[in-house]
C-alpha cells in the first residue's frame, strides 16, 4: 500500500458528475491522490455538456469513457464519493463513504451544467485540503 490516498467517484451513468469530479481532482491534486470513477449503469459516452463545461476551465475530460462499477474498485479505494447511485454501491469495511447530493446534468445544456461543475469544484477543493497533508502543499 502506498501513502497516496485513493478516491473513487460513483454516479449512475459515469458520464457527468463523477467524470467532472475526477477531472477536477486529477487537475488540482496531481499525483498526490489516486483518482478513479465508475457508474452502476454506465452510459455509452461521456456527457458532452460536462466536457464543454470543464473545457471552459481548461480541464480536458473528453478522452474519458464511462466505466462499470466493480466491487474491487470500491474495496481498494480509501474514499468513495457517491452522487446519486443509492443502493447500487457495495459497502466494504474500512472505506470512507460520502454522498454528494448534486443535480444530474444528463440531458441538460452547458448553461445548466456550469453550476453543478462549480459545486463539484468547491467540494473537490475541500476534499484535497482534507486528504493531502499541509506539508506537501506548503513546501517551497
Amino acid at each position: 500500500m502506498s501513502d497516496t490516498p485513493s478516491v473513487l467517484f460513483v454516479c449512475v451513468h459515469n458520464a457527468g458528475r463523477s467524470q467532472m469530479a475526477a477531472g477536477f481532482l486529477t487537475h488540482l491534486a496531481g499525483d498526490t491522490v489516486e483518482v478513479r470513477s465508475a457508474g452502476s449503469a454506465p452510459a455509452d459516452i461521456i456527457n458532452s455538456a460536462a466536457v464543454e463545461a470543464m473545457a471552459e476551465l481548461g480541464i480536458d475530460i473528453s478522452s474519458q469513457s464511462p466505466k462499470i462499477l466493480t466491487p474491487e474498485a470500491v474495496e481498494t479505494s480509501d474514499v468513495v464519493i457517491t452522487m446519486g447511485c443509492g443502493d447500487a454501491c457495495p459497502v466494504f469495511p474500512g472505506v470512507s463513504y460520502r454522498d454528494w447530493a448534486l443535480a444530474d446534468p444528463a440531458g441538460k445544456g452547458v448553461e445548466a451544467v456550469r453550476p453543478i461543475r462549480d459545486e463539484i469544484k468547491s467540494r473537490i477543493e475541500e476534499l484535497i485540503a482534507e486528504l493531502v497533508p499541509a506539508k506537501q502543499s506548503s513546501a517551497s
